[in-house]
């Protein structure tokens, strides 16, 4: 009898112990996109989960990847920034168009961001070395990149003076894109003419305005529609004839003539670093803003002899890749 009720009691000791044990949290990560679906955020959504599971995260058991997809439209853009907030999510991660948007939706939660132009000039950040707030991530622009898009433009256009700045003035990274390009374009003594896209059906009435313009060659601003439009845009210059410079293989892959800038998707990549840097306890405000260092150049020659165009034979050297 005694025995029976020592049993009953260490069954029912057991049961109340596993009651009380808590249930492990699996930590959630929000992600604030910017086009319509993860389709047309290829290969960076991809790329996003190969950071996490790189560092040996996997959705649905050790983290939870919540995603939202804003296509472009700033309304969805502030909707669903709330609504990540409103999950209480562990961290907030998002792109150039979506990052102003979530740091106007809370100043507690941590935010990474990637692909940033400029994250002090856009009030992203107090510096790079000491961020401050609840932000940090990575930034892949400067006014340097910017020199170096035009300057090989200039290399390979014969007296190249007019160049057309494809731009969305409701992108919140227009401002010191355009400023950036503007500054490079005055060193090169260039002129350079902004012409505007709100959306994916304006992009092509803005070509035909470069080419009413007079414009010898154009480059577009980086992100939002542009990347979204990434397939039609060097088709749209080539057809216009307007040699086109682009921002990385991902928007050069579709036939643009040259391109330089960082390796987006490893940027993409390693910004589940941040994440779990702040997940095991790091605050935002102290993990410096990482800069790219290594650049890509790719140069078509087949875009380029379609344009009537020869790429000087110490260019050649320098790409990383040339497709004959």
């Amino acid at each position: 009898m005694y025995r029976r009720t020592f049993l009953a009691s260490s069954i029912l000791l057991a049961a109340s112990s596993a009651r009380a044990q808590p249930v492990r949290k699996i930590p959630a990560i929000g992600y604030l996109w910017h086009a319509g679906n993860a389709k047309e955020e290829h290969p960076y959504f991809e790329a996003l989960a190969e950071g996490f599971a790189k560092l040996g995260y996997v959705d649905g058991q050790s983290i939870k990847l919540v995603h939202r997809f804003p296509n472009e439209m700033p309304e969805r853009f502030k909707a669903m920034a709330a609504e990540l907030v409103a999950l209480n999510v562990d961290v907030l991660m998002a792109g150039q168009t979506a990052t102003p948007y979530l740091r106007d939706a809370t100043t507690k939660i941590p935010i990474v961001f990637m692909f940033i132009p400029d994250p002090v000039g856009m009030k992203l950040v107090q510096t790079l070395a000491r961020p401050g707030g609840n932000m940090t991530g990575l930034s892949n622009f400067g006014g340097e990149i910017a020199g170096k898009r035009l300057q090989l433009l200039k290399e390979i256009v014969p007296n190249l003076s007019r160049v057309a700045f494809l731009i969305n003035p409701d992108q919140p990274s227009a401002g010191v894109q355009l400023e950036a390009f503007q500054a490079a374009a005055n060193q090169l003594e260039l002129g350079l003419r902004t012409f505007e896209a709100r959306a994916l059906h304006e992009i092509e009435p803005a070509f035909d305005a470069m080419v009413s313009g007079g414009m010898q060659a154009m480059v577009p601003a980086q992100g939002g529609i542009f990347f979204q439009g990434r397939a039609i845009i060097p088709k749209l210059a080539l057809a216009r004839h307007l040699p086109m410079v682009a921002s990385s293989r991902e928007t050069f892959e579709y036939g643009a003539l040259v391109s330089y800038g960082p390796d987006l998707i490893e940027i993409c990549r390693r910004s589940a670093i941040y994440a779990d840097k702040i997940l095991r306890g790091a605050k935002p405000g102290d993990l410096p803003v990482e800069q790219p260092t290594k650049f890509e150049l790719f140069i078509n020659l087949r875009t380029a002899k379609a344009l009537g165009l020869t790429i000087p034979t110490l260019l050649l050297p320098r790409a990383d890749e040339v497709i004959q």
